[in-house]
This record gives structure tokens, C-alpha cells and sequence, in this order.
């Protein structure tokens, strides 16, 4: 008999926060890619004053993951630029948005 073991997981509220680091480590890419994410306005840190003295210390609310693996695969997979990105994601929050409305 092949008795299956329970899935198990944990719950992440939309508040919980990860750093740079952790944050790097989740997309698989380098700090310089989010960075310029931040630069470009596609991704925010959780602190509202942008201290670019404090890169190292920047915290992001985890929805950000999210974010950065769609702007990952969006310009792997479809060549598309920082900007046509940053549509997109605006798109989706759009619709997101809407969703939630009905």
C-alpha cells in the first residue's frame, strides 16, 4: 500500500516582507536586475523614502516575487522590454483589481 504524506505549507500574508537578498534568492536573479526594476518603477520597496544609501537593507512586500518572475518571463520568453513589462504588469493589476470588484 502507498499511503501519501499530507501536504504541508505555510500561509504568507500579503504584509510579510522578505529583503533584497531573499528576494534575489526566490527569482533567481542578481541585485543589479532588481535595482533597476525599482529605477524603472516596476517594483517598490516596502519603506515608502527610496534611500539608495540602504539598497542592502530594502524590504519587499511578498508579492513581489511574483512581479519580478513575471518581468523575467516576460522578457526570456516574449523579448519584451523594461517598459512593454511594466505595461503589462499595470495590465494585470487592472484586472486583478477588477476581479476582486466582481
Amino acid at each position: 500500500m502507498n499511503e501519501q504524506q499530507p501536504l504541508r505549507g505555510q500561509v504568507i500574508e500579503e504584509e510579510t516582507l522578505i529583503t533584497l537578498d531573499e528576494l534575489c534568492r526566490n527569482c533567481t536573479v542578481r541585485a543589479e536586475e532588481v535595482i533597476t526594476l525599482v529605477r524603472e518603477g516596476i517594483l517598490d520597496p516596502a519603506d515608502d523614502a527610496l534611500d539608495w544609501e540602504r539598497v542592502g537593507r530594502w524590504q519587499f512586500h511578498i508579492s513581489s516575487v511574483r512581479r519580478v518572475r513575471t518581468v523575467v518571463r516576460l522578457q526570456r520568453d516574449l523579448g519584451v522590454n523594461l517598459s512593454g513589462a511594466a505595461l503589462a504588469l499595470e495590465l494585470l493589476d487592472r484586472i486583478e483589481a477588477l476581479q476582486r470588484r466582481l
